[in-house]
């Protein structure tokens, strides 16, 4: 919607993860450094853990970009509530095998000469499990059970675990002790701080064509320090709604002012609704419950359904400026 407004050829702020807009802030580079080192080892499991919207998902997109497709076959997994049973199922299909085959031993026969062929071929073979604090230790114990694949050289699968800080309790639990003497590398991605949080601002506003117009005070990235924490979702959320505010407005410099109405208003959106409202059905308010609890999944769906929104948005307010230039004259 405010694209236009600001001289921008892309949305800078958008929710989805886009390696197109990777920014290497001291921790992603390190974190980086940590996956393309257990890359090379090409055995094992490569830890990555972070707080929700720290940017995990992008720092392996990003890693994606850079694998050499001729050379290794790469699989993601978000959807990790799964319980053992499903997640073999769950993997076979994530690189495209028919995972039709009720029965264990079949699925696991096919994985098997998928990654023994895959090897013939010269190619490896990764997985990478998003949002692991939700798997159980079960689950876990499966995807251990399936870096057992090798041959006499080398290992046939490598996997990357990606969580949110809570799978490192899973990890250090008694019965990890098998799943921690193959894990080569582990790194928590922290927040960023202030100076690299305006970084990442400016970076991800130059990337979509940014050239000064609006400005942003040195009191308004503060302001949105503190409210963020220089988590990158928290970022990208709140700058969205200052840009939006500031196309409706009209503005052209952003004061720690206008951070802070911004924020109160998102507050005010998020705060529970009063006891009495307990008892309305599920849908009352037009918000149904369990909305705050929205996965990282779901939120690049929600991205998507607020673009088509504003674009509608966007051309009725060009109707109504046009008409109100005509009654002008």
């Amino acid at each position: 919607m405010y694209e236009s407004f600001y001289g921008l050829h892309a949305k800078p702020f958008q929710l989805r993860p886009d390696p197109n807009f990777f920014f290497g802030s001291k921790g992603h580079k390190r974190a980086m450094s940590y996956l393309e080192y257990g890359l090379s080892q090409g055995e094992g499991f490569i830890v990555i853990t972070g707080e929700v919207g720290a940017g995990k998902t992008t720092l392996v997109r990003n890693l994606f970009r850079k694998l050499e497709s001729n050379r290794i076959i790469a699989a993601q997994i978000v959807n990790t509530h799964l319980n053992s049973d499903d997640t073999l199922r769950s993997v076979v299909a994530a690189f495209g095998l028919p995972f039709d085959d009720p029965s264990k031993t079949g699925l696991l026969a096919r994985f098997e000469q998928f990654l023994r062929y895959s090897d013939k071929q010269g190619k490896r073979v990764l997985l990478v499990v998003d949002e692991a604090q939700n798997l159980t230790p079960q689950t876990v114990e499966e995807l251990r059970m399936l870096s057992n694949f090798q041959t006499n050289e080398k290992s046939l699968l490598q996997t990357f675990l990606l969580g949110q800080p809570e799978f490192r309790r899973t990890l250090h639990s008694e019965d990890m002790q098998q799943l921690r003497q193959r894990v080569i590398a582990t790194y928590h991605l922290g927040p960023m701080d202030a100076a690299e949080t305006q970084a990442y601002i400016e970076h991800r506003l130059q990337t979509a064509g940014w050239k000064g117009d609006p400005v942003i005070t040195p009191e308004a990235y503060a302001a949105i320090f503190d409210y963020s924490g220089g988590i990158p979702r928290k970022i990208n959320t709140l700058c969205d709604r200052l840009f939006l505010m500031g196309y409706l407005e009209e503005l052209h410099q952003f004061n720690a002012e206008e951070v802070g109405e911004v924020i109160k208003d998102i507050q005010e959106e998020f705060t529970p609704p009063p006891p009495e409202m307990s008892a309305l059905p599920a849908y009352a308010g037009g918000m149904p419950r369990g909305f705050a609890d929205t996965t990282a999944e779901s939120m690049e769906h929600l991205d998507e359904r607020l673009s088509k929104i504003e674009r509608s948005v966007t051309s009725v307010l060009d109707v109504l400026k046009r008409l109100i230039s005509t009654s002008k004259i």
